[in-house]
C-alpha cells in the first residue's frame, strides 16, 4: 500500500515539476514536424512504394533471426543435440519463407505482378 501511494505521488510530482517549468506558450514553430535537424518541406501525405514496407519487414524478420541465433550460440553447450535441432527447424523455416518471398516476386523492384507460389514455379520451368 505505501509503494502504490509513493508511485503514485512521485507520478503527480513529475506532472506538476514538468508543467511548471514547461514551455508556457506556443509559438507557431511548435507544431512544425521537424526531423534530424531539417525542417520538412511540402505535406506528409506522399505515396510511398509497397517494396519500402518489404524491405522493412525483411529487415525486422532477419534481424530477429540475428537474435534468436545469438541466444542460442550463448547457450549453444547447455541446450545439446535438441537444442541444435530446434535451431536448423528454425533457420530451415525462415530459409523457406524467403525462397517464397523471392519465388512469388516479392524481392522484385518495380511494377511486376505478384503471383502465386505455384504460378512462379511454372514461370521458372518455363523459363529454363
Amino acid at each position: 500500500m505505501l509503494f502504490g501511494t509513493l508511485v503514485v505521488f512521485l507520478i503527480v510530482a513529475m506532472l506538476f515539476v514538468g508543467w511548471l517549468l514547461g514551455q508556457s506558450r506556443r509559438v507557431a514553430a511548435t507544431n512544425d514536424p521537424y526531423e534530424s535537424g531539417i525542417v520538412s518541406v511540402g505535406g506528409a501525405q506522399l505515396r510511398i512504394s509497397v517494396e519500402f514496407y518489404l524491405v522493412a519487414i525483411f529487415f525486422v524478420i532477419f534481424d530477429l533471426e540475428a537474435i534468436f541465433i545469438f541466444a542460442y550460440a550463448v547457450a549453444f553447450y547447455e541446450l545439446g543435440w535438441m537444442g541444435y535441432i530446434s535451431m536448423m527447424i528454425f533457420v530451415a523455416v525462415l530459409a523457406v519463407a524467403l525462397l517464397y518471398g523471392w519465388l512469388s516476386g516479392g524481392l522484385d523492384w518495380g511494377n511486376k505482378k505478384r503471383v502465386g507460389l505455384a504460378e512462379a514455379l511454372e514461370r521458372e520451368r518455363q523459363e529454363s
